[in-house]
């Protein structure tokens, strides 16, 4: 006895619709083309972590020569490598996981809670939290070697730090809106 419900899948397809199948199978399996662009990401936070320990390095033999004020810059420039290794690493995964497929590792202990669970708005909002805050780190480094800026650098600088803020306001503004309305 055959159910009213049957799927499409077990219908004979008919021309015009092996056709329209074809071409969105065809789109559909195109996601994979991402996938290349996220082992590139992840090459890059292989460069980042070159540049961190390299840093970390030339901060170490430093640490007795240079001043306080040298050391911070150097500190802050390894905050800010970090932030940006962890803000490729979340576009990675939510990418990876968004856009190509799902990363079967449901049981690994360290999974990341937020994986898997981080849908497209969500990303925004990570992703322009960690933009605001490697802006941040970079404002605070300019401002410790503020003598060897002019007031016209400065001041474009903060602009730009003040835009990425405004920008993540109104980022969470137009989610907080937009949950209301589908909420309702």
């Amino acid at each position: 006895m055959s159910e009213p419900h049957t799927n499409n899948i077990n219908k004979k397809i008919q021309p015009v619709h092996k056709v329209e199948y074809a071409l969105e199978s065809f789109i559909f399996k195109g996601r994979w083309l991402l996938a290349p662009f996220f082992v590139g990401l992840l090459f890059a936070v292989v460069l980042l972590l070159i540049k961190f320990f390299k840093q970390l390095y030339l901060m170490g033999i430093a640490t007795f020569t240079a001043s306080n004020q040298e050391l911070l810059v150097g500190i802050l420039t390894l905050v800010d490598t970090a932030l940006l290794a962890g803000l490729l690493l979340i576009i990675i995964f939510s990418g990876y996981e968004n856009f190509v497929s799902k990363l079967n590792i449901d049981n690994h202990e360290d999974r990341p809670v937020w994986m898997g669970k981080v849908g497209f708005s969500g990303l925004k909002m990570k992703l322009i939290s960690a933009i605001v805050a490697i802006s941040a780190v970079e404002l605070l480094k300019v401002f410790i070697s503020s003598a060897s800026h002019s007031n016209d650098e400065l001041l474009w600088k903060v602009l730009i730090h003040v835009t990425f803020v405004v920008s993540g306001v109104l980022f969470a503004f137009t989610d907080y809106l937009n949950s209301k309305t589908i909420s309702h």
